[in-house]
């Protein structure tokens, strides 16, 4: 890889600079095969698969061009017990095709966590599903937890061995330009630091306000969540001897949204909360004492009571004796043991004894938070209405966040820019093998073919069951708790499904996915009539637990 960057510092940058200013003092714009704005995930994946081909890699000349300084990156590293806030659930699919392409070697893997059983609960009615991969004889762990920047920093060291792609950051993107007629009409994208690029193939992986998608001419769709989505990493007890190893995940639905307890390490876990402004902005302002609180009552306590502690909270700062007394008092109302897993103020369990029978059932009490960590982002939907430009903005292609913005419940944002990016990866190389031109919008429709309706068909569930999720009209409740505890006890169904869900054949795959997508459209179609509720909720449930479990929760 070679690296172009602006001077910061000189002294460090300095010959890079001059390599840098004779690449590209010329006003002659410089030609490229393709061209990659953006150097997230998606776009260094796409780098690194590309150059991981054998025939792309003699044949190709690729640039990526990202506006943030990924030195930072490339040379980023926490210590042992400390964790970035920002982390991805990787499916066995992702992970697959992140070890085909040489990825998963860079990976720091003593900073990833295996997720061995996830517990998904309602909030109002208690119903209960469990997936636990030793139901699935084929595989150890339905998925793997990670930061971000650990596999960003991955994918750049990757890159490091890659004399064909050239890495430009620090520069951004300031404009898109076609191409004078009577050329071969291809983009020039013209850059701050005065350099053009001329590309055969333009690639859009810059995120969801994308100046590609914006040049290409291509329209989106979407809304954004009343919701924020509070993140933060926690500290916790490790697990006692008569426990398994802190392995699982845990989400409860609360008409709120939902909150999700994610493993990284025997001591550390990632939160996301998912909740209203409103709500989250108080938690943002509270003090870490006190959110740590809040964050065990979310998990434990009855939703009247949860109410009653935000609305609390919403009249004005509370200190964390104050916090401690009101879930106290709750805690002895609702009747919960002191004995219990439940009780988190009240908790008389002794640390390395014999835990409560429930003890599995409730993610690990927080006892800190780490410096820092503490954030907020909105919630939005959003899905490009092409990911081929076509016209005037033609000779474009998206991909990731870029291309669709997907609610972060199910964990699955990552994986899709990754599936695109395999998809994409995989047509280019298609079309260069047999002698085609890669970036005309023939070679590039088996991408769009292939991709488009997979993700919509997932946005779409996940936004449904945002929606069954946060009504609280009590047949919608009964129907959805009724069939999430009887698909629980279907041990060898559920086994089934997550092993097709989890296998290699694409058929199988899409044919799981299609099921749950008629499940969850059942669902809302019947919620709409309280008559039909009582058998085609539940059958929707039903299949939607089945089919999306797996999916959500690890397996792709």
């Amino acid at each position: 890889m070679t690296v172009f960057a602006t001077p910061r510092p000189l002294a460090r940058l300095g010959c890079r600079r001059r390599l840098f200013l004779r690449s590209f003092g010329s006003e002659r714009a410089r030609d490229n095969d393709i061209v990659i704005v953006g150097g997230g995930p998606a776009g260094l994946a796409l780098a690194a698969a590309l150059a991981s081909n054998p025939t792309a890699k003699k044949s190709l000349k690729i640039t990526l061009v990202e506006g943030g300084d990924l030195s930072k990156i490339q040379d980023w590293g926490m210590p042992p017990n400390a964790y970035s806030n920002r982390v991805s659930s990787i499916t066995d699919t992702s992970q697959h095709f992140l070890n085909r392409i040489g990825i998963w070697d860079y990976v720091e893997h003593a900073r990833t966590n295996p997720i061995h059983q996830m517990q998904v609960w309602d909030g109002i009615s208690g119903a209960r599903i469990t997936f636990d991969a030793s139901e699935m004889p084929e595989s150890s762990e339905m998925a793997r937890m990670t930061e971000n920047l650990n596999l960003q920093r991955a994918l750049l060291r990757k890159l490091l061995d890659t004399p064909s792609v050239q890495v430009i950051h620090s520069v951004k993107v300031e404009s898109i330009q076609r191409e004078a007629v009577g050329h071969n009409d291809w983009p020039l994208v013209h850059l701050s630091n005065g350099a053009t690029l001329r590309a055969r193939l333009l690639v859009g992986a810059d995120g969801f306000n994308s100046p590609v998608r914006s040049f290409a001419g291509i329209s989106s769709y979407g809304w954004s969540y009343e919701t924020q989505a509070v993140v933060a990493t926690l500290n916790h007890a490790p697990r006692g001897p008569f426990q398994a190893p802190n392995n699982t995940a845990y989400q409860r639905f609360l008409p709120t949204g939902p909150i999700a307890f994610l493993p990284l390490s025997p001591c550390t876990s990632s939160l996301v909360w998912s909740t209203k402004p409103h709500l989250a902005a108080a938690l943002n302002k509270s003090s870490p004492g006190v959110l740590e609180q809040l964050i065990n009552a979310a998990f434990r306590l009855p939703e009247p009571s949860l109410q009653y502690i935000y609305s609390r909270l919403l009249e004005g700062a509370m200190s964390s004796e104050e916090i401690k007394q009101e879930i106290m008092f709750r805690e002895r109302s609702d009747g919960i043991s002191s004995h219990s897993a439940y009780a988190s103020t009240t908790s008389m369990i002794s640390e390395g004894g014999i835990p409560p029978d429930d003890a599995d059932a409730v993610p690990p009490l927080v006892t800190s938070i780490q410096q820092g960590t503490i954030a907020s982002f909105p919630l939005r939907y959003n899905h490009a209405e092409s990911y081929l430009g076509e016209g005037a903005g033609n000779r474009t292609v998206l991909v990731g966040d870029a291309a669709h913005t997907v609610h972060p419940l199910a964990g699955q944002g990552l994986n899709l820019g990754l599936g695109d990016v395999d998809a994409l990866s995989r047509c280019i190389i298609q079309a260069l093998t047999h002698g085609g031109d890669i970036g005309s919008y023939t070679a590039l429709m088996p991408y769009a073919r292939e991709r488009y309706f997979e993700n919509h068909k997932v946005m779409s569930a996940i936004d449904k069951l945002h929606k069954i999720y946060s009504s609280t009209a009590q047949p919608v409740v009964w129907a959805r708790s009724v069939g999430l505890e009887v698909v629980n006890e279907l041990d060898s169904v559920k086994a089934a499904l997550m092993m097709n869900a989890g296998a290699s054949s694409r058929l199988q795959n899409v044919s799981g996915w299609d099921l749950f997508a008629k499940g969850v459209e059942s669902l809302v179609g019947a919620a709409g009539t309280s008559k039909m509720v009582g058998g085609m909720v539940s059958a929707g449930i039903q299949e939607l637990a089945k089919q999306a479990g797996p999916r959500f929760f690890g397996r792709h």
